[in-house]
């Protein structure tokens, strides 16, 4: 029986797998998708291409991780908090979306998807089938528990979380694309996600 990796190469191989996937989001942007090859991206992280290839055999699977780790989230009560207060649980969410949207590449991974998707339409799939979907399925099933739990009225629970997800993306994330340098100040984030709660507990509040 092989024996376990040691504290210290699993360290090392974490460490490599980032810097892979680094070196990757940086190449697909500024090359594409398309001419940047496995060996380049091994050349920018430093390591031997068998290092590489045995994490990633293909360019699509280097995709897969990439998003994969854009959209982890560690802790799943920041996307399907204990029901009981809509309020409350929405506001959770809503700060950890936030978080998630302004982590550093997530702006990256949209402009290379929305960059080559006319020529490479499975980036788009990945992105939506291993990124957005199990986000926005987990807020909607956290919608759905509101639901049974009584604190929430709500018939369409798709267009409810696309309704409270859209309310702070159009702030947070969207203008990003198109303004490089669009921050917003925390407090105004903040602001963002109260209003935010505010409509979603005045349409679907169940003591509206």
């Amino acid at each position: 029986m092989p024996a376990e990796p040691s504290a210290y190469h699993q360290r090392v191989a974490e460490q490599k797998r980032s810097a892979i996937i680094g070196a990757a989001t940086a190449l697909f942007l500024k090359s594409g998708y398309d001419r940047t090859s496995l060996a380049k991206v091994a050349d920018m992280a430093a390591v031997s291409k068998a290092t590489l290839f045995k994490q990633f055999p293909t360019k699509a699977a280097l995709f897969e991780a990439i998003v994969a780790q854009s959209w982890n989230i560690d802790d799943a009560s920041e996307i399907q908090p204990k029901p009981g207060d809509l309020s409350a649980g929405l506001t959770s969410i809503g700060h950890g979306y936030v978080d998630l949207l302004t982590r550093p590449g997530m702006a990256d991974l949209f402009r290379i998807v929305i960059a080559e998707v006319p020529r490479f339409p499975e980036l788009g799939e990945t992105q939506f089938d291993l990124g957005k979907m199990p986000y926005f399925d987990s807020v909607r099933r956290y919608l759905d528990a509101e639901r049974e739990a009584g604190t929430a009225d709500l018939d369409d629970l798709d267009l409810a979380a696309t309704q409270f997800l859209g309310m702070i993306s159009n702030y947070v994330f969207w203008p990003r694309l198109l303004l490089v340098h669009w921050s917003p100040a925390a407090d105004a984030t903040a602001h963002v996600v109260d209003e935010a709660v505010a409509m979603m507990m005045a349409r679907y509040g169940a003591a509206r």
